[in-house]
């Protein structure tokens, strides 16, 4: 797809419109059909939502069927936490620090 990958998938810069000059990321990896990082579900995906307010975004989804799989873990480049939301599907919030992330550096898909 000529995509600029690394060892975790490729990264891709963006911009928030109302802030233009704020660098944001996201990125987009590809498992191993062995992989166990899927599970409990039974797809062969996950979904990942960058979010301004994990804490009261993982309340409003639990609130509404969304099983909490484990704790919230923090890093230098934010913060993570996995559910599985009522139709099986496996779901990773990150609230990220893209300041962080544009420290570490490397090449971006823009």
């Amino acid at each position: 797809m000529g995509l600029t990958m690394d060892p975790y998938g490729a990264v891709f810069e963006l911009r928030d419109a109302n802030l233009p000059d704020e660098i944001n990321y996201l990125r987009w990896s590809v498992f191993d059909t062995a992989t166990t990082y899927l599970d409990p579900s039974k797809k062969e995906f996950m979904i990942n939502y960058r979010d301004q307010n994990l804490d009261g975004l993982l309340q409003k989804l639990k609130a509404n069927g969304a099983v909490q799989l484990d704790s919230i873990e923090s890093y230098d480049y934010g913060r993570f936490v996995h559910l599985l939301d009522p139709f099986g599907n496996k779901i990773e919030l990150w609230e990220p620090v893209d300041e962080a992330l544009t420290e570490l550096g490397g090449e971006t898909n823009k």
